[in-house]
């Protein structure tokens, strides 16, 4: 692997949201530098101090600093989400701190927006610094080659299905339903793949609507059809999944639509991060739909017990299972191969694997010159992966409102006659 490139130090860094897995990035491409001549330091909270010109919050890193991490969740350099493309001032004091530090290649490890801040290290400092972006995130939307996982997401998913069906367990000894909120701000792949494999009652992704638009009403009916459903055949319990992704797109005036008075502060605060996000975890968003949800079930003389429930902060710092521990230290000496090869001098790259290949993803084919942002890997609700998911839900469908008797024991359910029903619910599935 070694070549004539002039060794220096190389930096680490960790940015966005935890991830399980960070650590064994940090271990094997501290490892791999070391190995390979490199002095290796870790930056603490990403781009945060260095954004400040911050000469103080980094690190040495050693081989047995990082021996054994690999297994542990969390990041021993934390975490942060600071955007220093924002300002002039921030770019500029990243790149004097990585100079006067003698920073000749730099790990990068996080999502889009890292990624963004990365790339622009590596365009800002003309050469003098090569770049390898780590891409990480629990919701899976980053469009690596093929289907490939990001890291950190078949460990969230693993641990989230344990969490449900153990909440689904206590659905079904309480009689009760729970309404999940799973972390995916721009896709369902967690909220879906945690639901469909712990055999969730009903999952709603955003791609599911397609070119529809999303309210609060339509999720809302979508489950209070579920839960009618479920009731007409004889069961009172249940467990709907929602991807938080949902809240944006209903965006905040849909949100604010969905509260009586439009009070949403009743709800939490509208607070954007660094990067013009809508911070989704300010939003208590499964509260907001048990709430909707109850006050139309009570309408339809239905009283019952909702339970909400976010999941995502319990699966953020996990220990990484097997997958994601060996899949991390592929990562990592990956990162180190292509910052001492020819390509790194070219160009700046995000690191992904295919068919156990390195293959270096330059930026400028990875990120949206408009935006700075990946492209996001939706869901395929076209495929038959999630057909069959859609199969093994509990929701109303077309063919509910086809048979009379069906559609009648539904509409008994609620007492309404079967052409009240259609009128209600048959919307769902261009029944109406």
């Amino acid at each position: 692997m070694s070549n004539s490139m002039k060794r220096g130090k190389m930096g680490i860094l960790v940015g966005g949201g935890p991830a399980p897995g960070i650590n064994g990035v940090i271990a094997a491409a501290t490892i791999e530098g070391i190995n390979q001549g490199f002095e290796v330091i870790g930056f603490r909270d990403g781009f945060k101090w260095l954004a400040q010109g911050d000469l103080e919050h980094y690190t040495k890193l050693t081989i047995d600093d990082v021996k054994g991490i690999h297994l542990r969740g969390g990041s021993i350099l934390g975490t942060a989400r600071t955007n220093p493309a924002k300002s002039e001032t921030s770019m500029h004091n990243v790149l004097d701190v990585l100079k006067k530090l003698g920073v000749t290649a730099l790990v990068t490890i996080g999502g889009d927006d890292t990624a963004f801040s990365a790339s622009h290290v590596y365009r800002r400092a003309n050469g003098s610094i090569r770049v390898a972006h780590v891409p990480k995130t629990i919701d899976n939307d980053l469009p690596l080659p093929g289907a490939t996982p990001t890291f950190g997401f078949e460990t969230a998913r693993h641990n989230g299905v344990y969490i449900l069906r153990n909440l689904a367990e206590d659905a079904r000894t309480t009689s009760r339903w729970y309404i999940i909120v799973s972390m995916g701000r721009a896709a369902g792949h967690l909220a879906l793949g945690i639901g469909k494999a712990a055999a969730a009652t009903l999952v709603i992704i955003p791609e599911e609507f397609r070119d529809r638009p999303v309210t609060a009403d339509l999720v809302a009916d979508i489950i209070i059809g579920s839960i009618i459903k479920r009731r007409a055949e004889g069961t009172l319990y249940g467990v709907a999944v929602l991807a938080e992704g949902l809240i944006e797109s209903m965006g905040e005036q849909g949100l604010i639509k969905a509260v009586p008075g439009g009070q949403l502060e009743r709800y939490g605060r509208v607070v954007r991060d660094d990067h013009g996000h809508l911070r989704l975890g300010e939003i208590e968003f499964g509260r907001l739909m048990k709430d909707l949800v109850t006050a139309r079930l009570e309408q339809l003389g239905i009283k019952m017990t909702l339970i909400d429930k976010d999941l995502g902060y319990e699966l953020r710092c996990a220990d990484p299972i097997p997958f994601d521990a060996e899949y991390t230290r592929d990562l990592g000496y990956g990162a180190v191969k292509f910052l001492l090869s020819a390509d790194a001098q070219k160009f700046g790259a995000v690191i992904s694997f295919v068919d156990g290949r390195m293959v270096p993803l330059p930026f400028e084919k990875m990120l949206n010159p408009q935006t700075g942002r990946f492209q996001v890997r939706k869901v395929n609700v076209d495929g038959e992966s999630y057909e069959c998911a859609c199969h093994y839900m509990i929701r109303l469908e077309k063919s509910d409102f086809e048979d009379p008797a069906q559609l009648s024991k539904l509409a008994a359910t609620v007492s309404m006659t079967s052409e009240q029903f259609r009128q209600r619910f048959g919307y769902l599935v261009g029944a109406a």
